[in-house]
């Protein structure tokens, strides 16, 4: 794999811009990617001759040590202007997905994409990274114009168009956060200016130029990023799955309560619940909607540290993610009080098994023992429960059932106590 470094220009926000791209080397055993930066910043230039400059008089950025980067400091100005297949029109990409399929649109698309996607592995951009894991259909198009041709073909067109509509001004938005102007020696972007003016050197002359070997080209590079991103794509947990949260082991859950409906998620770990909060407090929502677009954004809480969240949080970015909820997820704890009112014969087994659940999962995840000390089979309500839930091993409680109808109502009152509405 050969240490190169390439010159690029990213037609972002801020105009066209100019950096370099240290395709994929290995080194000690290692692989590495880069763009010229420092730390969190992606160096841009608004032009060739500001890049040169910096080129030749910084010291301190991402790329000094890099194999080829003696050689690029003494190169020719002409050296650091990007090729035509090295521009990209980052901020472009709705345009061309909008044009009328054809090779050159598809070609032009798919390598644009590419280096955003490697743009957003080295900088670390969860956004950029989110939009491509989430997106598989990006990768059909490397397989050129034939994978678009047919109906199925304009179709998958289609959603790549959608796709781009949907999520491209959040990708972008990235890249300028990330993009920096820095300063720029003034005497030497003049002097590049002028070598810029002057004819370019022949490939024999100019002493950057190798003979040709095995090594891997840019272009090479670049395809190899493309199979990267489509296996990458292909093998993510995809909202639109018919069994995703079953993959994910994640459950959306509805609450239905005096104060109101409510949504959140919950799992289990070792057996102990954990559900969208943190501190105990559970975060709730009053819709599907309203929840998914929490989850599309960055937020620290008891789940955002699984796994399989990232896969969830995807899905909500890129629109795919379906919160639907299964019947044993339902619980409804609205109505129970006046049932108990009435004795074990007017309560639904089925609901009250439900409620009891999420009372527990409560307790437990709030690490609150008064669930556990009002369902004793000592107390009024306990006993009355789990007749109801097990008539074989409690006897019937006598009425009046006043006492476990206000115990029911406390419960109630700690439930509610334990949820924040987001």
């Amino acid at each position: 794999m050969a240490a190169d470094i390439v010159a690029i220009r990213l037609g972002l926000t801020k105009g066209d811009l100019y950096t370099l791209w240290a395709p994929r080397w290995r080194d000690g055993g290692d692989e590495w990617e880069a763009f010229l930066g420092k730390d969190e910043d992606l160096y841009g230039f608004e032009s060739v001759a500001d890049l040169v400059a910096f080129v030749r008089t910084d010291k301190d950025n991402d790329l000094v040590d890099h194999p080829a980067w003696t050689k690029i400091t003494e190169s020719n100005a002409h050296r650091l202007d990007p090729a035509e297949v090295h521009q990209y029109d980052v901020i472009g990409v709705p345009e061309i997905v909008a044009e009328k399929v054809s090779e050159d649109a598809v070609r032009q698309l798919h390598r644009t994409l590419v280096i955003v996607s490697s743009l957003g592995s080295v900088c670390e951009l969860p956004v950029v990274t989110r939009f491509f894991n989430g997106n598989p259909v990006l990768g059909t198009l490397g397989g050129g114009i034939e994978a678009f041709s047919g109906r199925s073909g304009r179709k998958r067109w289609g959603e790549i168009e959608a796709v781009i509509a949907r999520a491209w001004d959040n990708v972008v938005d990235a890249l300028d956060e990330v993009i920096t102007l820095p300063d720029v020696d003034a005497a030497a972007s003049q002097k590049a200016e002028a070598e810029l003016a002057e004819p370019a050197p022949e490939p024999e002359e100019d002493e950057l130029v190798e003979e040709v070997s095995e090594a891997e080209s840019p272009e090479e590079a670049e395809e190899e990023e493309s199979d990267a991103l489509s296996s990458q794509a292909q093998s993510q947990v995809l909202g639109s799955d018919e069994d995703f949260w079953l993959k994910v082991g994640i459950d959306p859950v509805r609450l239905m309560t005096s104060a109101g409906t409510y949504y959140t998620l919950r799992c289990y770990l070792d057996d102990q619940p954990v559900f969208l909060g943190r501190n105990g407090r559970i975060s709730v929502f009053g819709s599907e909607r309203a929840l998914a677009r929490y989850l599309a954004d960055e937020h620290d809480h008891d789940l955002s540290g699984l796994a399989t969240y990232d896969d969830i949080r995807t899905a909500a970015t890129d629109g795919s993610l379906q919160v639907e909820i299964t019947d044993d997820n339902v619980y409804v704890l609205t109505g129970i009080v006046d049932d108990l009112a009435d004795g074990p014969d007017a309560l639904d087994r089925d609901q009250l098994e439900l409620a009891v659940e999420l009372l527990r999962d409560v307790g437990d995840y709030s690490e609150d023992t008064t669930v556990d000390q009002t369902l004793d089979a000592d107390q009024p309500l306990g006993r009355l429960i789990a007749h109801v839930l097990e008539p074989d091993t409690v006897r019937a409680p006598s009425p009046p059932y006043a006492k476990a109808v206000e115990q029911w109502e406390a419960l109630e009152a700690f439930v509610e106590s334990r949820l924040r509405p987001e």
